[in-house]
């Protein structure tokens, strides 16, 4: 298995096992038949609502002696309600406490979006908070003071423009580590990775398969299906892989990791085996041509009429398309 490795020493496994949508009841199993699969990278938020039981399977894990804490890879991330400075270590405890850990290896702000506390739903303007009356800085300094303490061994950010990373590291201590992002290859997002490159950040690719089990406010009647893309089924036939594993090899070739999801044994399986998959060059050089800059996970939930947050704040990188 291909792995990233930090300026500690830690490393993280490229393909992990993503829990976003993974329902109760299901999640637990998932996670669990990742673990029995060889995975060692496990994604989790607090907003999927899920991760008590994400917590007790991994406890049972241990118990059972699959695997010692220390061999995985656990990721979280900081809900927008809790951006003030003071709230993130409190938000951080209750990740903990519902996973049954004593730290995590990587805490993200989930994004660059900061809602009012108790806010479950963004309903009006009102429910949202604007980066200027709280901006990232006084998160990241939260983020910060975790790391320091040791309940993180690494800090990052998710849905993070070129612009906020140069903000953020313009004030930062400790600079991010990682940015989790939509990636496939339909959103490429080049400009985003040579930066991401240059600035020693890495770079995670969440939706990797093209969202297909997204929910229906996600959802535009022209979203084109990554899987169906005729030149990845092409190589995938030419290689006696599956197109998903294409995508999923073509990213971490790319050099970043990816959490697919699935609570599904047999697609756990699949998405793990693309890490035996070697792509060409030619391969690669044709997947590269299929960006179509498409966000299936485009971020309209925050875009409120008359709110703080528009397309061309959220994203940085001009009009809406379409």
């Amino acid at each position: 298995m291909r792995a990233f490795t930090f300026d500690n020493g830690d490393t993280l496994p490229a393909i992990g096992l993503g829990t976003w949508l993974s329902a109760p009841g299901e999640v637990g199993a998932a996670v669990k038949a990742a673990i029995e699969l060889g995975y060692r990278h496990i994604d989790c938020a607090a907003i999927y609502g899920n991760e008590a039981e994400i917590g007790a399977a991994l406890r049972e894990c241990f118990a059972a002696g699959l695997v010692r804490r220390e061999e995985l890879w656990i990721t979280s991330k900081l809900w927008n309600t809790a951006h003030a400075q003071a709230a993130v270590l409190p938000a951080l405890q209750k990740t903990l406490a519902e996973l049954q850990l004593e730290y995590l290896d990587l805490y993200l702000v989930h994004w660059p979006v900061a809602v009012r506390p108790g806010v479950q739903m963004v309903r009006s303007p009102a429910d949202l908070v604007s980066l200027e009356e709280l901006p990232l800085h006084e998160t990241w300094r939260g983020m910060e003071a975790i790391a320091d303490a040791g309940l993180a061994r690494h800090i990052g950010v998710s849905n993070h423009s070129v612009k906020k990373l140069r903000s953020l590291l313009s004030g930062a201590r400790r600079r991010p580590e990682v940015n989790q992002v939509e990636l496939h290859p339909y959103l490429q997002q080049p400009a985003l990775f040579d930066f991401c490159e240059t600035a020693n950040i890495h770079l995670t690719g969440y939706s990797p398969l093209g969202a297909g089990g997204r929910p229906q406010r996600c959802r535009q009647s022209d979203d084109p299906v990554l899987l169906l893309e005729p030149q990845v089924a092409a190589i995938a036939k030419r290689h006696g892989a599956t197109p998903a594993q294409v995508v999923l090899a073509w990213a971490t070739q790319r050099g970043t990791s990816v959490i697919p999801k699935s609570v599904k044994r047999h697609r756990i399986a699949e998405n793990f085996g693309a890490a035996k998959l070697s792509l060409s060059d030619a391969d690669m050089a044709t997947l590269g041509q299929l960006d179509r800059h498409h966000r299936y996970v485009n971020g309209d939930l925050w875009l409120v009429p008359g709110g703080p947050y528009t397309w061309e704040n959220l994203w940085d990188e001009g009009p809406k398309p379409g």
